[in-house]
């Protein structure tokens, strides 16, 4: 059995999804968003995320950890804040021995709806579907389950390896 901890970073909100692999299954254990104090400074921000990963670390007792990749974004302010949000969310997983599957979201949208272009619509449908969830969870918690759901399935053989990045 695998609980896997899926986060989706941002500076301002950072999405996580938690889901339980077991017996070549995936379950739905938990999700929600992780919000930053918008007024502080950046480098406290940083700390809340790091904070907040840290706390899901000791709520769910993760066996895996998956983040999604940067993309290039034309705004070259807001990759750099991006970048600093994933170092902080794998940072704490790094410092509770968690091994680290990083995914592009090309990668995470073939293998949760089919296709790499997929719409947001169309992964959060299928993340409804996928883990039997009665309602659709808030669009960062959803992209953090879609993240798990990816690392799962590579756990479970159903995505190629070598597109995944790993650190242990």
């Amino acid at each position: 059995m695998s609980v896997i901890l899926g986060i989706d970073p941002g500076s301002r909100v950072t999405g996580y999804g938690v889901v339980r692999l077991e017996a070549n299954r995936l379950y739905y254990m938990g999700s929600g968003c992780i919000r930053t104090d918008t007024e502080a400074l950046f480098p406290n921000r940083l700390k809340q995320i790091y904070d907040g990963v840290s706390e899901l670390v000791v709520q769910f007792n993760p066996t895996q950890f998956a983040i999604e990749t940067p993309f290039m974004d034309k705004n070259a302010q807001s990759a750099f804040k991006l970048c600093h949000a994933r170092a902080s969310a794998m940072l704490a997983g790094l410092n509770a021995g968690l091994y680290i599957g990083e995914y592009s979201p090309r990668l995470v949208k073939q293998t949760v709806a089919g296709y790499g272009n997929a719409t947001k619509e169309q992964v959060q449908s299928m993340v409804v579907k996928t883990l039997s969830l009665s309602s659709c969870p808030q669009s960062d918690a959803a992209d953090a389950l879609a993240i798990a759901i990816c690392h799962g399935n590579t756990l479970k053989g159903l995505t190629g390896r070598k597109q995944m990045v790993g650190y242990a």
